[in-house]
């Protein structure tokens, strides 16, 4: 019997929409390593990541019918989704309650960063994130870490940086076409 050990694109999606275990394994843990490290750069307590990895992919795995790859490829829409339920955590009441319990960072990079940085940095540099994120100029940088790994949305980026609306969705879509050139 022979065993697959990876699979394109095309043959994930088809047998995730099936339902099939087997791939359900494969995406975890091909794909659960750069979803935690996004994870954490929200939320940036391990256990709770963890929860919120677990979390991520029951959304994934119900969601599978909806998946349209003339929309983007798989890891992109999987990284949305683990994306959305951390930041629907960060928002939530309970844990803006919990947050006077974390710890203090006890590195600076861990506390500019998030710890994903200092714990998986292998991850990050796998996934190209960090190096395109890097290569960005410095207000477009600046305003997609508050959007995408600290969850803020365009009009709270435009309050808290002064910005008229326009002008931060315009350099965010400027950002983001510049990472999608910096990635493939």
């Amino acid at each position: 019997m022979h065993v697959v050990t990876s699979y394109t694109e095309h043959e994930l999606v088809s047998l995730l929409k099936a339902r099939d275990e087997r791939v359900f394994a494969y995406l975890y843990q091909n794909y659960g390593g750069g979803l935690y490290s996004v994870i954490l750069q929200i939320i940036p307590d391990r256990d709770l990541a963890c929860d919120l990895l677990q979390e991520s992919f029951i959304h994934i795995w119900n969601k599978a019918a909806s998946y349209d790859s003339s929309k983007g490829r798989l890891f992109t829409w999987m990284l949305h989704i683990a994306r959305n339920v951390s930041i629907d955590m960060r928002r939530s009441k309970a844990y803006r309650n919990g947050l006077s319990t974390l710890p203090v960072p006890e590195r600076e990079e861990e506390a500019y960063y998030g710890a994903a940085v200092v714990v998986m940095p292998e991850v990050m540099s796998n996934t190209g994130l960090k190096k395109a994120v890097q290569q960005l100029k410095p207000q477009h940088r600046g305003l997609i870490d508050l959007a995408y790994f600290q969850g803020y949305t365009q009009a709270e980026i435009a309050g808290l940086q002064g910005l008229p609306l326009g002008t931060v969705k315009t350099r965010i879509r400027s950002a983001l076409t510049q990472l999608r050139e910096h990635i493939k």
